[in-house]
């Protein structure tokens, strides 16, 4: 029997691996062959029959969609001028104090179904290569049209039974005795708010334009006024961990700007916006300082981008005097409403 030489024995481990290496491909290609054609060609789902519910609620247009204003996304803009509001905006659903805190509430059934949904990998990965394919320094130069104001603020707020609702947002506050982060939702409820969303020093400057004191002292007569109805929320976003850590750090800084008793009012907020919130409160640049009027159901009845205006500081003041009153006015109904069905009942009593 010939013995192998050194040279043979390499050349048949070389032929072997060679073969090992193609079956795995061959096999990988079958397995992609296989899968990918029934992921992707699965049947439609059956249309509901006549008369039925449908399968899934049909989700409507985005309100902050109708603002014609540069984005961080789509094509650069060369001219830009800010117009009112066409519209009311904000999220077509009330606001629920778990939702946006980036915790994963479904059960293991679900998170099963949406691994092995191929439509759903589909629109994961469109979002990220939208992502990807983002300018990263867009909004800084947006911030040249009107210094990144995106909309002027309406002369009227919003009516009650048209208005869209406020989104959830969960973080940090300023109270030492907080131990957990808290809603914004729990916060709003039952108040009427001006509340400010920020993410930069540049951006806090602006929303100061129309709620500092100085700069707005007609609005804090008012907060004066009626000290348990109305009330200043801020809310500093920032989606980038190392910021908020460096915030979270300088936090008894803030503690000396800020009075005590609005501590519980400042909102570090550690998660970004999505792009569906964004659009929904036209929250188009996030260099730019927004301001919100929001009433005692979280509706959005008012709102101003950038720097205030002399108008728009006065449309703020004024806006918030009108929900005021037809707060008061509602109010005064339901308490004549229930002391009618009181008597009522104490009439059918003694009879």
């Amino acid at each position: 029997m010939a013995s192998i030489t050194p040279m043979r024995a390499m050349a048949l481990s070389m032929g072997l691996s060679r073969r090992a290496f193609s079956c795995t491909v061959c096999s990988c290609r079958r397995h992609l062959s296989t899968s990918r054609p029934y992921l992707a060609g699965k049947p439609p789902a059956p249309a509901p029959a006549p008369g039925a519910a449908p399968l899934e609620t049909a989700k409507p247009d985005l309100p902050g969609s109708a603002i014609h204003a540069p984005r961080a996304y789509g094509r650069k803009v060369k001219d830009f001028t800010p117009q009112p509001l066409p519209r009311p905006i904000g999220m077509a659903h009330p606001p629920h104090p778990e939702d946006n805190s980036g915790v994963d509430r479904r059960s293991l059934k679900q998170r099963r179904d949406d691994f092995v949904d191929y439509d759903k990998h589909l629109v994961r990965r469109k979002e990220l290569k939208e992502k990807m394919a983002r300018p990263y320094f867009r909004d800084w130069r947006n911030m040249q049209f009107h210094e990144g104001k995106s909309f002027i603020a309406p002369p009227l707020p919003f009516k009650a039974d048209m208005s869209l609702f406020f989104p959830n947002f969960v973080g940090d506050t300023l109270e030492k005795n907080a131990n957990s982060p808290r809603d914004t939702t729990r916060a709003l409820l039952g108040k009427l708010s001006v509340v400010a969303v920020y993410s930069s020093q540049w951006a806090d400057n602006q929303a100061k334009t129309f709620i500092s004191p100085e700069a707005n002292p007609a609005l804090h007569e008012l907060l004066a006024k009626s000290p348990g109805k109305t009330q200043i929320v801020q809310l500093n976003i920032e989606d980038n961990k190392f910021k908020a850590w460096i915030v979270r750090l300088f936090m008894g800084n803030l503690r000396k700007q800020i009075p005590e008793h609005h501590w519980g009012k400042y909102f570090l907020v550690p998660r970004g916006i999505t792009d569906e919130i964004s659009e929904s409160i036209g929250y188009l640049n996030s260099k730019v300082g927004y301001v919100y009027l929001v009433d005692n159901l979280c509706r959005i009845r008012w709102a101003a981008s950038g720097p205030a205006r002399p108008d728009e500081r006065d449309s703020l003041v004024k806006g918030m005097k009108l929900v005021l009153h037809e707060w008061n006015k509602v109010e005064k109904a339901a308490l004549e409403a229930a002391k009618v069905e009181e008597a009522a009942g104490e009439k059918k009593e003694k009879s």
